[in-house]
């Protein structure tokens, strides 16, 4: 069985993060998002992968899995986002007449992938992972009926079920004849859902399998600061990992200090992670923090937040919670006169001041 992973869409919804960089290289509790994609393929025995990527995320792509250990990974470009079903169109050929297992590559599984491809045989159309929602019309929605999934609808209005479609699928090739001949949908795109639905259709069955554990979809601000605080509980150390310098400073509960990083004269209480050539000085780091590669984070306090490549927090009087800092985001103190606040936002930006 082959693996596909999704990583060509523009994750608008979390402009101004994205303009410069894909949604699947975030780091969260220290790993880039798509990573944890590879690394639940690769446990559930799909070792073989192939990656759908855009021509403007191909690199960042690239460098986010580098040194993918036990994992062979080929690069399938998608020159047009037009849908889920159009990007398993572009990998066509790579994927043959291999079963496989299609996995959007900005979603997180608690328990990984490997309950949906053991549930796979070759009887199967397909066996499509569901988690139950408060409000479903965000999403594609299944009716079931004893297993089997009957009915799916894309964004429903009114929907028939509180049961979504989460981002992993498992197909039989049979599915790709199906999208070949698919025809778009009222927004242009060419919908999974509709793929599936014409599965069901022909005969096929089509397993609904609810997801163990917890699962999220890292579409917004929220659900990152959210993945990533279910992520660092996940540490698997109750107890400080540091591998870096520790000079005069507390560290507490579930804390990785990765080799490279420094923390002097700060309290450090977990989960938290440090990445490597990250700088905590006079500082506060609170629960639920990831402090990415080469970020600084000196005379200031910051909890519930993600820093990623080389942002900077300096001399800040107020404490930083709930905060996203993309790769080189500066927050700092204005010294002098006039006393006001200087801002340079990006479209879409979000920003509350005490």
């Amino acid at each position: 069985m082959k693996g596909l992973i999704l990583a060509a869409g523009r994750g608008t919804r979390l402009r101004p993060l994205t303009h410069t960089r894909p949604k699947p290289v975030i780091r969260l509790a220290g790993k880039p998002i798509i990573r944890y994609a590879v690394e639940n393929l690769i446990n559930a025995d799909v070792n073989e992968i192939g990656v759908v990527v855009s021509p403007d995320t191909q690199e960042d792509i690239r460098q986010a899995l580098k040194n993918c250990l036990n994992a062979k990974i080929t690069y399938i470009v998608q020159e047009q986002a037009l849908g889920i079903a159009h990007a398993v169109g572009a990998a066509r050929a790579w994927l043959g007449q291999s079963p496989f297992v299609l996995y959007l590559g900005d979603n997180l599984f608690q328990k990984g992938v490997r309950p949906f491809v053991e549930a796979f045989h070759p009887d199967l159309g397909a066996v499509i992972a569901l988690v139950r929602v408060p409000d479903p019309r965000q999403f594609g929605v299944a009716v079931l009926e004893k297993g089997r999934i009957v009915q799916l609808l894309e964004k429903p209005k009114e929907p028939p079920s509180d049961l979504a479609v989460a981002g992993v699928y498992v197909f039989s090739p049979v599915v790709l004849d199906i999208i070949a001949n698919l025809n778009p949908s009222a927004r242009g795109e060419y919908e999974i859902t509709d793929a599936i639905q014409a599965l069901i259709d022909q005969g096929s069955t089509v397993l609904g399998r609810e997801v163990d554990g917890w699962w999220k979809d890292t579409g917004r601000p929220d659900d990152l600061l959210d993945a990533n605080r279910l992520l660092l509980v996940e540490q698997k150390s109750p107890t400080p990992v540091v591998q870096g310098k520790v000079e005069e400073s507390k560290i507490t509960g579930r804390v990785v200090i990765e080799e490279g990083a420094v923390v002097r004269h700060s309290t450090v209480l977990g989960p938290v992670h440090i990445a490597s050539g990250a700088l905590i000085e006079g500082a506060y780091i609170g629960p639920f923090t990831s402090v990415g590669p080469n970020a600084k984070v000196r005379q200031a306090e910051v909890e519930f937040s993600i820093l990623e490549d080389s942002a900077v927090v300096e001399d800040v009087p107020l404490r930083l919670h709930e905060c996203i800092l993309g790769v080189g985001a500066r927050v700092t103190r204005r010294s002098g006169l006039p006393k006001a606040h200087k801002l340079v936002l990006g479209d879409l930006s979000s920003l509350e001041l005490a």
